[in-house]
């Protein structure tokens, strides 16, 4: 299997990599030079209310958003005894603890797991009015962008990620990804990470990047890491509240230190300053792989040559073809995603039920291949054809689920509902390409549909009823879109002749193709010509 990875920055506005195995696009980033790119910044910053009703703080870190601190995501040092000390950072003269002997394990958004030991006590938080105060200082990471009106998520469990090691000063002590699974590798890598000697007090956790790594290799990351939370605490000792501390690489050092391995035969980037960028970063980390980086020089653009364009294009579409025939419908709302499976055109000389199965095999592979490219996250509904064999329905979910294992994000997936349906849920980090691409239709505000010209006709003949009751009412001017204009002055004719005569007033209708379907405007006047409201909102 032939895997590369393009980098095109030839727009200065936008970055896109993508991630392409045998020429199909597997992965998809895309950044936007305007857009707030906040996810994994840390910041010193300062509570500003409190919420003892969700049990969360609300915190200025100087973005002009407040962020949301949930009590779940306060480290315990806010709360031992003696109270939250800022001019202490955690991580610095913290007591180490005890080796964790099943693996320490680190979340998908790169916190601490908070998994309790079989038998031990659960830890309970106090509440949060309890833990701050108005006015407090608060080191945070951004853990979520925000979304439409809510502010950023944010943190109190600081990770810094390296190539090979995370450091996350709020752990304490030293682990391993849960995503390794081998327990004598797990060993392997914790003995390694012993010998390091890291600083007491310190938590360090080895990524999957590190397997088979050289003992030099991780000193090396673990020296830059240690260095960069160095400046990190002096930072947080002389700047006060609110300021930022630490801020990510851009996306093209954070995706190939987060993706970028030995499977990856080639990195191609068109543009030469962000190629020198990236091959300054691979022989600091990675100098063995410096040669499989390229500058791209081709006249035709980089996502062309490779047909990426027309597969980006399809990813906004409401419906997905399948290879073998069928489609599947991804409808995207407010709180969750539907995903419905069409058998369309596909047909096999099998049994009704083992055809279902088969097309819900390449549905369910393609739907995993969907959420990543699309970046959806949240609650997410699918609807696969019916079958009635129990084997069938355990055999789509391990389908699903191995699919989903390549997936970056956090995700949970249910066992099959009585109805039919799996439901699933996948981490929501930032809104999905989507939103990020389109804004919504003043048209239709999102919805997708604007109401007919019958259906506007019906309403200004509402106002009009309203406005015949108004004494001093002696002419209306109504504005509206050309078709619903032609449907009052053919179809509405009769109905406005009579209000004008019972109003003792004059309507004129003017339409113009230029205003929006579902647009309404009144102006009423008097005999002197002085406007005269309605007293209701128009559109």
């Amino acid at each position: 299997m032939k895997k590369e990875m393009l980098i095109n920055v030839s727009q200065p506005e936008e970055c896109r990599i993508a991630i392409i195995e045998d020429g199909l696009l597997e992965e998809l980033y895309i950044e936007r030079a305007s857009a707030d790119n906040l996810v994994g910044n840390i910041y010193k910053g300062r509570i500003v209310n409190l919420e003892p009703s969700i049990q969360a703080a609300f915190v200025d870190f100087g973005v002009g958003r407040n962020g949301f601190l949930h009590i779940s995501d306060v480290e315990s040092q806010y709360f031992r005894q003696g109270g939250y000390d800022p001019s202490k950072p955690i991580g610095e003269d913290r007591p180490s603890k005890d080796d964790d002997k099943d693996g320490d394990e680190k979340r998908g958004d790169g916190r601490p797991s908070r998994r309790q030991r079989p038998g031990a006590r659960p830890r309970v938080k106090p509440p949060i009015q309890e833990i701050f105060k108005r006015g407090d200082e608060v080191l945070v990471q951004v853990i979520k962008e925000g979304m439409g009106t809510k502010g950023p998520t944010l943190s109190t469990y600081i990770s810094i990620p390296g190539r090979y090691l995370v450091l996350m000063p709020a752990l304490g002590r030293l682990g391993v990804s849960r995503k390794i699974e081998d327990d004598a590798v797990r060993r392997k890598l914790r003995d390694t990470l012993l010998e390091l000697n890291p600083p007491k007090g310190l938590g360090f956790i080895v990524r999957t990047a590190g397997i088979d790594r050289h003992q030099k290799e991780l000193s090396r990351d673990m020296a830059y890491l240690l260095r960069l939370w160095k400046v990190i605490v002096r930072r947080i000792k002389t700047h006060p509240a609110p300021i930022d501390i630490y801020e990510e690489s851009d996306m093209i050092i954070r995706t190939i230190r987060d993706i970028f391995n030995s499977d990856v035969d080639a990195i191609y980037i068109d543009q030469p300053a962000a190629y020198e960028r990236a091959k300054e970063f691979l022989q600091l980390v990675m100098p063995r792989f410096v040669n499989r980086l390229h500058l791209y020089e081709g006249k035709e653009p980089l996502f062309h040559k490779y047909k990426l364009e027309s597969e980006i294009g399809r990813i906004h579409k409401r419906e997905v073809p399948l290879r073998a025939g069928g489609s599947i419908v991804i409808d995207q709302t407010e709180a969750l995603v539907a995903i419905d499976v069409n058998s369309g055109t596909f047909r096999t000389d099998d049994s009704a039920e083992e055809s279902a199965y088969r097309m819900n095999v390449q549905a369910a592979k393609e739907i995993a291949r969907q959420l990543r490219l699309r970046d959806l996250g949240g609650v997410i509904v699918n609807d696969f054809i019916d079958m009635r064999k129990e084997k069938h329905r355990r055999g789509l979910e391990r389908v699903l689920r191995d699919a989903m294992k390549r997936d970056r994000a956090r995700t949970k997936i249910l066992r099959t509902s009585p109805f039919g349906l799996i439901e699933m849920t996948r981490q929501r980090i930032r809104p999905s390409l989507k939103r990020s691409v389109y804004a919504d239709c003043p048209c239709c505000n999102g919805r997708a549909v604007v109401k007919t010209a019958e259906s506007m006709s019906i309403e200004v003949i509402r106002m009009l009823m309203l406005a015949s009751q108004q004494p001093h009412i002696s002419r209306v001017t109504v504005r509206v879109n050309d078709e619903v204009a032609s449907y009052l002055n053919n179809r509405k004719r009769k109905d406005i002749h009579q209000l004008e005569n019972e109003g003792g007033m004059t309507v004129q209708i003017l339409g113009s193709e230029d205003l929006y379907p579902e647009h309404l405007e009144l102006d009423c006047r008097d005999d002197k010509g002085q406007e005269i409201s309605l007293g209701l909102a128009t559109k």
